[in-house]
């Protein structure tokens, strides 16, 4: 079964969306963040400790599950749900922010892309057919068109090229998909042009995709006012009854900002990552638990209702993150994710309420209220 979007509310002073998504796993509320797996794996936690956090769809990545263990491995397995047991919807993505990371302008042709491994050097050919030939292999529930990634400091006439390209490389993956239980989900490119990005958005629609992403907004250092200014260029152009999905972003206040906008699903590595070096989200901001002032400080991360902060102290988590014990990156991990699951419920329950903005400026005074370290 493909996926089905359903809206159930707007937010009467912004373009927030409540809504569900149907899937052969259940049905899942939206605004949500989608924690990422990137080699069929979210870092350091088992599947049982994802859905214990309340997560719905979660990611893996088709470059890197192509490279190891590779495709027909996973599809001898099973498809991905009985490799990596979980139990509940999976989104790929193409592979296209990876492989456009490697590879150099002069390897990006009309029939695909050219690049070297980032494991041994081996020289690789990634087209939309193949991309598309992957991830019906890999037999995820959403999967995601090969695009191009330009960098969104592109020039004018560079990104209109590439979104000609990416829009026929669209066809061509409309084309090569068939897998009828797996939804396609066309994407929106156009940098920070506002006419590129109603016109990426308008043609990509036509194609009648089961699901449309905004990308383009997580290439560079970008500005949040570069971010939210892509967003409202994109997200009017992009039909009602489908899921509106912004790839790459996870910082707390950008998923409130995105959903403000119009924007159904997120997703980015940031939480885990931020865990392995030993950073925490709290409600008043972002902590380094390596700072000095935590070594005697006996009390939880935050006020938080997650396995950690109900159980662990923030001297402890201290002491394994600078004894390099992966317990504490397995702590941060599940306290990160769960702040962002939180967000999200909470911005639903805002939603629900139409205080959406007032939402968002609570949030902000106290998150930023101070200076943290």
């Amino acid at each position: 079964m493909k996926v089905k979007y359903t809206l159930i509310k707007k937010d009467k002073n912004t373009q927030g969306r409540l809504g569900t998504i149907k899937t052969n796993y259940g049905t899942f509320e939206t605004p949500m963040f989608m924690p990422v797996g990137t080699q069929a794996t979210v870092k350091t936690l088992s599947p049982e400790e994802i859905k214990a956090l309340d997560a719905g769809i979660i990611l893996a990545n088709t470059y890197h599950l192509c490279l190891r263990p590779g495709e027909d491995i996973i599809a001898k397995a099973g498809g991905l749900h009985k490799f990596m047991n979980y139990n509940g919807p999976i989104l790929t993505d193409s592979g296209g922010f990876q492989v456009f990371s490697l590879a150099n302008p002069k390897d990006i042709t009309e029939e695909g892309v050219t690049f070297k491994s980032h494991i041994n050097g081996d020289k690789l050919f990634l087209s939309p057919e193949r991309a598309i030939e992957i991830q019906n292999k890999l037999d995820s529930d959403i999967a995601m068109c090969f695009d191009e990634c330009p960098p969104a400091s592109a020039d004018y006439n560079y990104m209109k090229a590439s979104i000609e390209r990416t829009l026929r490389w669209a066809e061509r993956c409309q084309k090569a998909h068939h897998n009828p239980q797996q939804s396609l989900f066309g994407i929106v490119q156009g940098g920070y042009f506002e006419d590129l990005r109603k016109y990426s958005a308008t043609q990509t629609v036509k194609m009648n995709f089961d699901g449309y992403s905004i990308g383009g907004v997580a290439n560079d250092n970008e500005s949040k006012e570069n971010m939210y200014q892509a967003i409202e260029y994109s997200a009017p152009y992009l039909p009602k009854d489908k899921i509106r999905y912004l790839m790459g972003v996870g910082d707390p206040i950008d998923i409130i900002e995105g959903v403000i906008r119009g924007v159904d699903i997120f997703d980015c590595v940031i939480p885990t990552r931020l865990a392995r070096h030993g950073h925490a989200y709290t409600k008043r901001g972002k902590i380094n638990i390596l700072n000095n002032k935590y070594k005697e400080d006996f009390t939880p991360l935050d006020e938080c209702n997650c396995y950690t902060c109900q159980n662990y102290t923030k001297s402890y988590i201290r002491h394994l993150i600078v004894a390099n014990e992966t317990f504490g990156s397995r702590l941060l991990s599940i306290h990160n994710l769960n702040f962002l699951i939180n967000i999200t419920k909470e911005i639903r329950t805002a939603i629900k309420e139409d205080r959406l903005l007032e939402y968002r400026d609570n949030f902000k005074e106290l998150y930023y209220g101070k200076d943290k370290t």
